[in-house]
């Protein structure tokens, strides 16, 4: 039970890289941990590799073209499921590797009004469920 006069803050942690996210939200002494999924494909590999002609390269590049672009998409609505299921959270700490933190980041930040939210954004490797829950845990805390 929260104190008078002391609102309880809502901090969510977020691990993501380009497969999956996930938010470790924390809501005074309540913890809930949910994984999102991207669905976005993996990176186009062109069969082949000979150059017949000049039309094989040729047409190896327009079809990666095609599915970087698919991709692109595929991560914005990704990340903007990510944005939504942490809802209205006071404080986000983002991480993880690559560049998926990154991109989260910078979709937050063209909300208006959001950016400020962002607590941290910061590199780290894979981790286990656990582990990811207590660094949230531990970020939080020493923020307080």
């Amino acid at each position: 039970m929260a104190k008078l006069g002391r609102t309880m803050k809502k901090n969510i942690g977020i691990w993501i890289d380009h497969k999956e996210a996930i938010l470790v939200s924390i809501e005074g002494d309540q913890t809930k941990v949910e994984r999102i999924e991207s669905g976005a494909e993996s990176h186009f590999r062109p069969s082949g590799g000979r150059k017949a002609g000049g039309t094989c390269v040729a047409q190896s590049v327009s079809k990666e073209q095609k599915a970087d672009e698919r991709r692109k998409h595929q991560f914005h609505d990704f990340y903007q499921m990510v944005i939504k299921k942490a809802g209205k959270a006071d404080n986000i700490f983002i991480f993880g590797p690559a560049e998926a933190k990154l991109e989260l980041a910078k979709e937050i930040e063209k909300i208006k009004g959001q950016h400020d939210r962002i607590a941290a954004v910061e590199a780290s490797d894979r981790l286990t469920e656990n582990q990811i829950v207590a660094k949230v845990k531990s970020f939080f805390i020493v923020r307080e």
